[in-house]
């Protein structure tokens, strides 16, 4: 049975990039625009891992972390953040919030689809 991943990012392109990425491995793919957005469509779904982006508007990613972890239905889900920041703070702030691990941006393919996989496991 296939994995369900949910990613929240605001670029089209990375969407589109991650979707490709995860989809050409055998995982199924939920997208969502932003971090509103990603809270409304996990309502709507019990995805395995949530890769999210930190920088976003309306809800960013640690909003979406805080969220996810709020809820106890959902708190369980792994939280992977996929961002083009590298900063010590930022990560600190994620992992502190309840974030399962962090990738900079431009992803492996391989090893995005790897770290999925050992969060899931």
């Amino acid at each position: 049975m296939s994995k369900l991943v949910l990613t929240i990012d605001d670029s089209r392109s990375m969407r589109e990039m991650l979707r490709l990425a995860l989809s050409e491995t055998g995982f199924k793919v939920v997208q969502a625009v932003d971090g509103v957005d990603g809270i409304e469509v996990l309502g709507g779904c019990n995805p395995d891992v949530i890769v999210t982006d930190v920088n976003m508007p309306r809800m960013d990613g640690f909003g979406v972390i805080q969220a996810v972890r709020k809820d106890p239905l959902k708190k369980h889900i792994p939280i992977l953040v996929l961002t083009t920041e590298s900063d010590a703070a930022k990560k600190l702030r994620a992992k502190e919030a309840g974030a399962t691990g962090w990738i900079v941006k431009p992803f492996d393919p391989v090893k995005l689809v790897a770290a999925i996989n050992r969060v899931v496991a």
